[in-house]
């Protein structure tokens, strides 16, 4: 780039120096190279100059031609004033070339001299000849000029040795005349299209020399040469090689590119695979990711890092040749390593390592894997590359690339390349991991708190579904239960809690609990669903800030929605209550489907607002569909559209329950669930008077003999003798309490469901409660005999009073 030029002055001994100035300034006018001759001029070093404005440096405007030139991008020759480092005004002669860099964008070269006056350079004949013929062999981009046939005048020192021709044997020939090869057929071509047009040519070309294995590219740009009328006279033609410009400007294309292709979805198994199309695309013949095991099943890698963990799997193989020949492995095989290989080792050190057929340490890579070796042999490979994945200091795999139709090996900037982009998907395939395990957390935390079975109760069949979300949201809180309640009663839940991940499962198995615990107080409906708002605004506060005072790193609002039903088969009544819930689906024996309206309430977690009941009547083989939003907004699709999709879904008379469940989540779900999904259908029974026996009873002790003995012959009508005994002891024991402590009018029930279960009813409120008598009192031994004798009791509550209850589980084959 630095170019001198020096002479003796005729009448002294002193020694002048001609030095020639090469600075370049982008289309924005900021210098972006400056030479060391220009220091010498001007004083400023390169490193106060490079990216600053050229506009900086002038100490007085532009000239009018200049700013005509600037404009019309043509080449402009004269003087300007500059300003020296030490604050001084220098006058330049200056020519500047119009020049586009690498990324096609428009700037400027120029050339600039300190101008002499005659008197101060009396040993030169003819300065102009001497200032091109300096430009012309210390300019760094190759120049040539042709006359008006294309023949070339002037050639200078790059272009000679560009063209690999002496200057005689060049002058004088066109180009297309010439056998030099690089770049002649491209430049003669826009010569003569210049000279033909008068107008410019600006082009990149592409070239190979003679044992180069990459191509070199070219920025050539060729001008007319006219005369004052306009006239073309000649071309010149400037081209500049931008080989390492074009290579930055691609790897940054592809980097770019794997930002946008890599970790598109939170899967490590498709993010590895999405790595390997990406290089087979744009760098390699064929790639192979290889993942930790524990990594492909996203675990946690084991703590003692690669050299425990041997053991690989095959995440993901791509190759330019159709079937992947080249693969030693398929897809999810496993592979073992021994400790020392070359790719255990690069995975420990985490550096990239680059190998060549003709290098010496390619057998060694080979000789862990005979396997390897032949394909090696049989497709020619003759390059590859190993580089680990490894993201926020873990290692996770590594990535094989490998070449063997394209002949040129890979080099150190394809080496970088492939670090780049592996390490952005080693932080995606860490992502995906980190996904994969807490998914799986909360899925296993969310499935283990869901009935495992449907229960067999004697009031409903049910059957029933949970689908999480196939989204990067993760499993949220949705949930259904089946509760058996006193008097063959039977209680339906669906249950969704707002938000996603392990914090909403956490949530959705507190309620849950809280609905079975508040269920077996027999709760209404109604009721129940205002001790759980209640329970929600107490989590809601607890979550809302630590205990010292300071807003907790995963807190939020705590929300859901919830639907309870209770039915009674004795009644054939259904009793329902919901928070902001989804009403449910009524199918009648015959299949008509509606959707009760019912009283919406407000979701949990608002407090200050009523819950409301309805009672429904529903024929013996009713079937109740709940389900959570998830299932009728699916896919974005509108809730009207949703709801008429399952109303054509559960009229299918005929079908067993678990065919409509899988009829319901095919018609109305995609593949790719965007949130999850609860589904609980039941199918009504009723108990009939061959089940069920009812006796209202005065308030008299003596009718409690009357009641033993009905309800043995009861007994004995249904084949039940051998629960005579406990139950007489029942009945005695609930009906004299009722008689003693309750009020009229009493009855005694006593239903044969899956068990026997013995009710009496009375007006008073007051519970009664187990205790132990001591050794001198009368009483106090009655209810501890039924709790003992019984699998469970308990009370009721109702508009009227209260029921005791007792159940026994009935001998098997009844």
């Amino acid at each position: 780039m630095d170019s001198e030029v020096s002479w003796h002055e005729d009448d002294s001994s002193r020694t002048r120096e001609l030095v020639t100035g090469v600075v370049s300034v982008d289309a924005k006018g900021i210098v972006t190279m400056w030479n060391a001759a220009a220091q010498q001029l001007l004083g400023h070093p390169p490193g106060d100059v490079v990216g600053r404005a050229a506009a900086d440096l002038l100490a007085s405007g532009l000239p009018a031609s200049a700013r005509t030139c600037l404009t019309a991008r043509t080449e402009w020759s004269g003087t300007l004033s500059v300003q020296h480092l030490d604050g001084r005004h220098v006058d330049l002669a200056l020519r500047a070339f119009p020049q586009r860099d690498a990324h096609g964008d428009a700037g400027w070269v120029l050339i600039t001299e300190k101008p002499h006056t005659a008197m101060e350079r009396p040993g030169l004949r003819n300065t102009s000849d001497a200032l091109r013929d300096w430009t012309l062999s210390q300019l760094p981009i190759a120049v040539s000029i042709h006359d008006y046939e294309g023949r070339v005048t002037v050639a200078n020192v790059e272009l000679l040795r560009l063209l690999g021709m002496r200057e005689e044997t060049l002058l004088g020939h066109r180009l297309d005349q010439l056998r030099a090869g690089l770049l002649c057929g491209d430049m003669a071509r826009a010569v003569f299209q210049v000279l033909r047009t008068g107008e410019p040519v600006h082009k990149e070309v592409s070239t190979r020399s003679p044992g180069e294995t990459r191509p070199r590219t070219w920025s050539l740009l060729v001008s007319p040469l006219k005369d004052p009328t306009g006239l073309v006279h000649g071309a010149s033609t400037a081209a500049l090689d931008i080989t390492e410009t074009e290579r930055a400007r691609w790897r940054l294309d592809v980097v770019n590119e794997a930002s946008i292709r890599i970790g598109t979805t939170l899967e490590v198994v498709r993010t590895a695979e999405e790595l390997a199309e990406l290089a087979v695309d744009r760098l390699a013949d064929f790639a192979a990711i290889d993942l930790l095991d524990p990594v492909y099943s996203g675990e946690e890698p084991k703590p003692g890092g690669p050299a425990d963990a041997t053991a690989m799997r095959r995440a993901a193989n791509r190759s330019v040749l159709d079937g992947c020949p080249e693969a030693t492995f398929k897809p999810g095989e496993l592979s073992l390593f021994q400790e020392g290989s070359p790719l255990l080792h690069s995975l420990a050190s985490g550096r990239a390592t680059r190998h060549s057929s003709t290098g010496p340490k390619f057998p060694d890579w080979l000789a862990e894997n005979p396997r390897q070796a032949s394909m090696v042999s049989t497709f020619g490979l003759h390059s590859v590359l190993l580089v680990p994945l490894r993201a926020r200091g873990t290692p996770l795999g590594f990535g094989l690339f490998a070449r063997h139709r394209n002949p040129e090996p890979f080099d150190d900037d394809d080496l970088l390349l492939a670090e780049e982009i592996t390490g952005r998907a080693a932080v995606c395939v860490d992502n995906a991991r980190r996904y994969t395990r807490e998914r799986s957390t909360s899925l296993t935390l969310q499935r283990s708190l869901l009935p495992h079975q449907a229960p067999k109760e004697a009031a409903v069949d049910v059957a029933s579904r949970y689908l999480p979300t196939g989204s990067q949201a993760g499993v949220g809180g949705d949930w259904f239960d089946v509760i058996p309640l006193s008097g063959a009663r039977v209680a339906l839940v669906v249950g969704d809690v707002v938000g996603h991940g392990i914090h909403a499962s956490a949530t959705m198995g507190r309620l849950r609990t809280a609905v079975r615990t508040l269920a077996d107080v027999d709760l209404p409906p109604d009721e129940l669903l205002t001790c759980l708002d209640d329970l929600v605004l107490r989590l809601d506060r607890e979550e809302e800030w630590d205990g010292d005072g300071s807003r907790p790193q995963a807190a939020g609002d705590v929300g859901a929605t919830c639907l309870y039903a209770v039915y009674d088969p004795v009644s054939s009544r259904c009793t329902i209550a919901r928070a902001g819930h989804p009403p449910p689906a009524l199918v009648s024996p015959d299949g008509t489907v509606e959707f009760p309206d019912l009283p919406a309430g407000p979701p949990l977690g608002l407090g200050g607002f009523p819950f409301e009941s309805a009672v429904l009547d529903l024929p013996e083989g009713s079937l109740i569909a709940l389900y959570t939003d998830g299932l009728v907004e699916a896919a974005d699709q509108d809730i009207e559209v949703g709801i008429e999709k399952l109303r054509r879904a559960v009229a299918a008379p005929g079908r067993t329950l678990e065919e409509i469940c899988d009829a319901v989540l095919g018609q109305l779900l995609p593949d790719r669930p965007t949130d999850d999904v609860a589904l609980l259908i039941a199918r009504t029974h009723a108990l009939d008077s061959s089940h069920v026996a009812t006796w209202q009873l005065p308030a008299d002790p003596a009718v409690v003999a009357v009641a033993r003995k009905q309800a043995v012959e009861r007994l004995s009508s249904w084949g039940l003798e051998a629960a005579a005994f406990v139950t007489e002891l029942v009945v005695s024991e609930l009906v004299t309490n009722a008689i003693r402590y309750g009020g009229a009018p009493i009855q005694l029930r006593l239903i044969r469901a899956r068990t026997l279960i013995c009710e009496v009813s009375d007006a008073s409120s007051t519970s009664p409660h187990l205790r132990r008598a001591r050794a001198f009192d009368e009483g106090g031994r009655g209810l501890l005999l039924v709790a003992q004798l019984t699998d469970r009791w308990g009370t009721r509550h109702t508009v009227d009073g209260k029921t005791i209850w007792a159940e026994q589980t009935l001998p098997q084959g009844l």
